[in-house]
């Protein structure tokens, strides 16, 4: 690579939602800006989670300097601990992201690595980089944005923000900070653009605790049970705020709720008089005016508290009547049917449910259209990467951002795995690394093309049917009936016929050829090849065929 040239290679989060990471390579030095996660579909079966293919970075590990961490949310360091399990390599970011990834990190406890928290305005020398950490608002504390200074000029990396100018902890969005460095001069804008199809400004974050004090103390009788992010610890802080001005006591249930409020309060980052938290095993035994309850399952996850608590089968609390649930957050795209089917089984419960459709109980903690505006404005860069979308989302960004005065031959849509090249009066794509998805189950870390995935899908899919033949060998004779099993092939009153016919094929086929002294093999791919065409003329499925052949 030229001496005068910047490389930018997107891993993640360009043309999706999730498993963010980008890197920024000068000459042999590279640093990488976040390793996110982000969960599978149903296309993934018996997947658990999904981040990025790493390829790049193991063959480049000599060059990395740094992986530079903007906040704590899954999307952003999911992905830290199978990245530090491959290389060694040391982490910068908030207290609060640090402590984050030290939780997640206690699973994996022979993996050794260094973190080093960083505050807004520190400075950081990596090699050709400069780093300065910019503090941004966001549904996170402790979250940053990155003006990277290097030889080809400077580039300003959004992470995920908003305007809020009624900030829980009192410190806004650092705009004059990044009018300042839009001032010096800005090579290149990679900002976020997840809510780039949202017209004004997100509501502020002290919005949602004005409309959830309202609804709490206009429900001063009702047992209430709030459902939120555990990582949004503002959310988090007005809720506990509000209970203590109505005099309840509170219970957290949700692994992750309790891990984070631990977290958080050890930092200082939440505040509350340990006095007012109670166990959820003691919450039965309280008066319902006297208690909320904050839980996780806001996104309907089929293991959370929440939804357990909606199928009746969470053993420490009981759903009834006078119970409140305030559902705090919005669901996220292709969540929405979990998420309203626990709601409706909360509503046959005899709840009352309040969620966004029915008052202002969330905000977004993304930047809306005005908002966006504001920081292409404040920096004023000459290049522009629209990043943390899908295509429609970076593409909406580029055309915003053309409304603003910027060329569009000076603005680029990434994809995974493009590299950019950046010079002192040019950008271009350059090519493509090996990049993509790499998926996580209980059995370790595989990849698209795993016969594993294709296996799942098609059971999934189609079905599975199991054949048992047993053979005399040397008359070459089938040995009374063939065994046949299926499961998800037929409906159950087509099955006994079903059976009946395939033994039948199966024998006929047999009878067709000679057996006597053919190995095994032959015969199990010979059965699996016609009861496959059968099965595929009868139902018009493919399902797994599994054939056992023994010989007498």
């Amino acid at each position: 690579m030229n001496n005068n040239k910047l490389k930018i290679t997107f891993l993640g989060g360009v043309g999706e939602i999730g498993k963010n990471m980008t890197c920024l390579e000068y000459n042999n030095e590279i640093v990488i800006v976040d390793a996110g996660l982000t969960f599978p579909d149903d296309e993934l079966p018996g997947v658990d989670i999904v981040i990025p293919d790493m390829t790049y970075l193991i063959e480049n590990k000599a060059k990395i300097k740094a992986l530079l961490l903007t906040h704590g949310h899954e999307d952003h360091i999911g992905a830290v601990p199978f990245l530090l399990q491959q290389l060694q390599v040391p982490i910068y970011g908030s207290r609060l992201t640090l402590a984050l990834v030290e939780n997640k990190m206690k699973e994996y406890p022979k993996v050794k690595y260094k973190a080093i928290a960083v505050k807004p305005k520190n400075v950081l020398k990596l090699g050709s980089f400069s780093i300065e950490f910019i503090k941004v608002s966001h549904s996170i504390a402790g979250s940053l944005a990155l003006s990277i200074t290097t030889p080809v000029g400077t580039v300003v990396h959004t992470g995920d923000f908003k305007v809020d100018y009624e900030p829980i902890d009192g410190e806004m969005t650092d705009l004059p900070r990044l009018g300042e460095i839009g001032k010096k001069g800005v090579q290149l804008l990679l900002c976020e653009s997840t809510n780039v199809c949202r017209k004004g400004y997100s509501m502020s974050e002290k919005s949602v605790g004005r409309a959830l004090d309202e609804i709490i103390k206009n429900h001063a009788n009702n047992r209430i049970i709030v459902a939120t992010f555990a990582s949004n610890i503002h959310r988090m802080q007005q809720i506990m705020d509000i209970a203590e001005k109505y005099k309840r006591k509170i219970a957290f249930t949700g692994r992750s709720m309790i891990n984070v409020s631990e977290v958080a309060l050890k930092l200082g980052e939440l505040k509350f008089n340990r006095e007012n938290i109670v166990d959820i095993e003691k919450v039965d035994k309280m008066d319902d005016k006297e208690i909320l309850i904050m839980t996780t399952g806001s996104q309907g996850e089929p293991m959370s508290a929440l939804t357990r608590m909606a199928a009746g089968e969470f053993k420490s609390l009981k759903i009834r009547e006078n119970d409140l649930i305030i559902l705090s957050a919005s669901p996220i795209p292709g969540n929405e049917k979990n998420v309203y089917n626990v709601i409706n089984a909360l509503y046959k419960l005899g709840a009352d449910v309040i969620y966004d459709e029915l008052a202002d109980v969330h905000t977004s903690g993304h930047a809306c259209q005005e908002e966006l505006k504001l920081m292409h404005s404040l920096v004023r860069p000459k290049f522009f990467i629209p990043i943390h979308g899908e295509y429609r989302h970076l593409k909406t960004h580029k055309e915003l951002a053309m409304t603003l005065g910027m060329d569009g031959r000076n603005v680029l849509l990434p994809s995974i795995g493009m590299q950019v090249e950046l010079g002192n009066n040019s950008i271009k794509e350059v090519g493509f690394v090996k990049a993509g998805q790499r998926l996580v189950d209980g059995m370790g870390i595989g990849d698209m093309d795993s016969n594993v995935l294709r296996e799942r899908k098609q059971l999934s899919e189609d079905g599975i049917c199991v054949v048992c033949v047993n053979i005399n060998n040397i008359a070459g004779e089938v040995v009374g009936e063939p065994f046949i099993i299926t499961r998800g092939v037929v409906y159950a009153d087509e099955q006994e016929s079903f059976v009946q016919d395939a033994k039948a094929c199966i024998i006929a086929s047999l009878k067709e050829s000679d057996l006597r002294g053919v190995e095994p093999s032959m015969i199990r791919a010979s059965l699996r090849r016609n009861i496959s065409n059968f099965i595929f003329k009868r139902t018009k499925r493919r399902p797994m065929i599994l054939t056992i052949v023994t010989l007498e």
